[in-house]
This record gives C-alpha cells, sequence and structure tokens, in this order.
C-alpha cells in the first residue's frame, strides 16, 4: 500500500527501489533499500558516485543476506565501482552493521560523528549473555510488565555484535560545521540529537538535496528513548532543541532523503509536525499523571494505540522519556515506590 503522506508533504516516488535494485533520485544519487527482520521492516541506504567509486550512507544490520545483497549492488546498480568511503548517520545497528565489513573486506573509509563512533565499537565490544543488573533495575524504575521483567531477566539480551560487524580501529571524524565533498557536491554537516546522539545530518551547497538519516522521517516519529547507560538523559529536550534549529534550514522545495520510509518534499512543515507532535505528547501526558503513573502506564496518552509484545521495550524508553523531561523541567514530581517503581505526577 502505498505510504500516504501528512498534508503537504509530497512523495515524488510512489515506490522503493527491489531488493538488489536502485533508483536515480538525483544526479550521482541512487536510492537502495535493505531488509530488517522487525516491524520496522526496511532501511534505506544511498550511494554517491565520487567517479572512481561510490561514498555510501549507511548500511543495514550485518548478517550473510545482508553481505549478499550489498555484493549484488555492488555488481548491479554500482556497477562493479568500489566503494571507498562509507558515512554512518549514527550508531544504530540498521545503520552502522555493515560498515565494519566495508572497512576490513573493501578497504572502505568509515566517515561519521565522534560520538556514533564511539558508542558504536563500545556496544559492539559488550557482549552479555544475560541483561546487567543495572537494566534489570531500570526495568524495574519503570515500572515494567512483571510477565515481561521475567521473561527478559532469563534471556540473552539484545546484542550489538549479533548484528553489527567488528569495527576495526580508525575512523575520519565530522562535527557540527564541517563540509564534505560527496557525489560532485558539497555538503554541509548539521548535527542532530534525540533519536541518537550526535547524529549526522548532510545538506547539500549545490542542490536541493538533505540526507536526513533518522533525524527527520516523513510518516513517523523517530523512536526516542533513556536507557539504563544514562537515566538521567533527557533526549526530548535534545530532540526540540535539535528539530527547532534544523528547522531554520529547512526549504519547501528540499528533497528528505531518510533512512526509513519514503524520499519527500515538504520539509518546512515536516518538521514544524514533529515539533508539534511532541508538544502534544507532552501536553497529554501531563494531563494523564495528575494521578501518579509509572512509565508502564503511560502508553496510550503517548501512542494512542495499542502496543504489542514487538514493539513494548521502545514504547517503555519513549515514555521513560517524556516522563523524565516532565520532571527534569519542573512540570512533575517523583517518588520512589516499595517495588522500585518510580511514580510521576503533575505538579500542583
Amino acid at each position: 500500500m502505498k505510504d500516504q503522506p501528512p498534508e503537504g508533504l509530497r512523495y515524488p516516488w510512489e515506490a522503493p527501489p527491489a531488493e538488489g535494485e536502485a533508483v536515480k533520485v538525483a544526479d550521482g544519487v541512487l536510492w537502495m533499500r535493505l531488509p530488517l527482520p522487525m516491524k520496522l521492516d526496511h532501511v534505506n541506504v544511498y550511494a554517491l558516485d565520487d567517479g572512481d567509486g561510490w561514498t555510501v550512507i549507511d548500511t543495514g544490520f550485518s548478517s550473510k543476506r545482508g553481505k549478499a545483497l550489498w555484493q549484488k549492488l555492488i555488481e548491479g546498480p554500482l556497477g562493479g565501482k568500489p566503494v571507498r568511503r562509507v558515512v554512518v548517520t549514527h550508531h544504530h545497528p540498521d545503520h552502522v552493521g555493515m560498515a565494519g565489513w566495508f572497512q576490513s573486506e573493501h578497504g572502505a573509509e568509515l566517515i561519521t560523528t565522534r560520538t556514533a563512533w564511539l558508542t558504536a565499537r563500545m556496544l559492539t565490544l559488550d557482549e552479555q549473555p544475560v541483561p546487567s543488573p543495572e537494566t534489570l533495575a531500570f526495568y524495574r524504575s519503570a515500572g515494567m510488565d512483571p510477565e515481561i521483567y521475567a521473561q527478559r531477566a532469563q534471556e540473552r539480551p539484545f546484542n550489538f555484535a549479533d548484528i553489527v560487524e567488528p569495527l576495526p580501529l580508525g575512523y575520519t571524524r565530522i562535527k557540527q560545521g564541517d563540509s564534505i565533498e560527496m557525489g560532485g557536491r558539497t555538503w554541509d554537516v548539521h548535527i542532530g540529537n534525540g533519536h541518537a546522539p550526535e547524529h549526522a545530518t548532510f545538506w547539500s551547497r549545490d542542490s536541493d538535496l538533505v540526507l536526513a538519516g533518522d533525524q527527520i522521517l516523513p510518516s513517523i516519529s523517530p523512536n526516542i528513548g533513556v536507557y539504563a547507560t544514562e537515566p538521567m538523559a533527557d533526549p526530548i529536550a535534545e530532540w526540540l532543541e535539535a528539530c527547532e534549529r534544523l528547522a531554520q534550514l529547512a526549504r519547501p522545495e528540499h528533497l528528505v532523503l531518510g533512512g526509513h520510509k519514503l524520499p519527500f518534499t515538504g520539509l518546512p512543515m515536516r518538521m514544524r509536525q514533529l515539533i508539534d507532535n511532541h508538544h502534544g505528547a507532552l501536553k497529554r501526558l501531563l494531563a494523564f499523571i495528575e494521578t501518579p503513573k509509572t512509565a508502564a502506564e503511560c502508553f496510550a496518552p503517548l501512542f494512542k494505540r495499542t502496543i504489542g509484545a514487538g514493539e513494548y521495550g521502545l514504547a517503555l524508553v519513549e515514555s521513560v522519556a517524556h516522563l523524565s523531561h516532565l520532571y527534569q523541567d519542573g512540570l512533575a514530581t517523583r517518588r520512589r515506590r516499595e517495588d522500585d517503581a518510580w511514580e510521576y505526577q503533575r505538579k500542583g
């Protein structure tokens, strides 16, 4: 079914490229899609033609299938030319998963932000057979459903090393204010936050192209969560700041090439929607915690739909993020229950 854009957005392509194929979205810019074994069942990747080789933007999960698909893409749409550089927008596995393979097997240069590289490399080296005590304590503090908690306490947790290729030492750093030459264009680097720390986006000086990763998506909002690694993080504040800042760069004619869904135009309206959606969620949540609630009890006002088992973990960390933002913004109080769960309540 065609992905219906919000009002004011336009999708120049009604369908994504087929597996192993590419769609030309601009001169020297190819759009490809790789499968993911989850509800969000794909990630978009892009290849920019540098003449004697390609720069690839993001990579998909590491797997035998993923490597075979990349080999098919290199031999097919990429015309057998080498991938000389891999640019990773942020550290999440569907974006960095194959970067180490491109480095070790193809001799590609890895380009990303310092936080993305450090986080990805740390997580690939931090393999855990069972959840850490800190993770279990975090689940309890969020009021996780007891049955789900009991199951997760016994099973092997998600490990980066399962789907992210080992990252060799060495990368090239990009940061806010940098520019980079890719595909015959100069791109300005603007850093987002919230969904992932120090998330890189790229804005072409020479055309109306934006490589947005997951920072800007057309018909879904990226997950914004708090985790045991930094339980007092405030990614909602970071997200809103980044959206307001990036919105100042947006033009209606920009063609946004994101990490998921379809390329789109109408960026100024989409930035306003992304900002307003979170302000609306915070307003609903504040009304909902007139009486004390844990994070696990706050799915209804945030998501306005039933949360299944497959989505439970992402919903929980996003609920924690919104409640903690209200608490740190001075709009809510919290107290620790006897079962270690934090209960949040609207102030006053």
